[in-house]
């Protein structure tokens, strides 16, 4: 028989640390998945673009396939932009069908810094960002 999962109020003491404070997941308004990929992966990385477009076009936005190094990323990279709503869908989805390709997933929640180095996830391997590139 499983017993649901009960935390003691005292188990995550940061979270009432003023500084620690639980962040409201509805200041989430969209996600950007950055598929990475360099010269050797760049065909498998068009493919799965391609495909990408194909099952969600939709209810996404891409965007441009950079054979070059921007913003914070150490990769060439295309953006997939999509709304909160869609998280359910579309990010299972790519954890099971990336393949060999990188994947670095963030929030948005207008704190752009915070949601680049604080609250990313990796799908595949992770790098390390430029996040001087986010200091504006």
């Amino acid at each position: 028989m499983h017993r649901p999962f009960r935390t003691a109020p005292h188990a995550f003491p940061f979270l009432s640390s003023p500084s620690m404070a639980a962040l409201d997941t509805t200041a989430i308004h969209s996600w950007h998945a950055h598929v990475y990929f360099d010269a050797a992966s760049r065909d498998a990385a068009w493919a799965f673009r391609q495909v990408v477009d194909e099952r969600f076009g939709a209810v996404i936005e891409l965007g441009r396939f950079h054979e070059r190094l921007v913003g914070p990323h150490p990769a060439w990279s295309y953006q997939i932009a999509f709304d909160a709503a869609r998280f359910d869908d579309i990010v299972p989805w790519l954890v099971l069908n990336h393949g060999a390709l990188d994947i670095f997933l963030h929030p948005n929640t207008n704190d752009e810094l915070r949601d680049h180095r604080d609250c990313a996830v990796w799908i595949g391997k992770s790098y390390e960002l430029n996040l001087d590139a986010l200091a504006g």
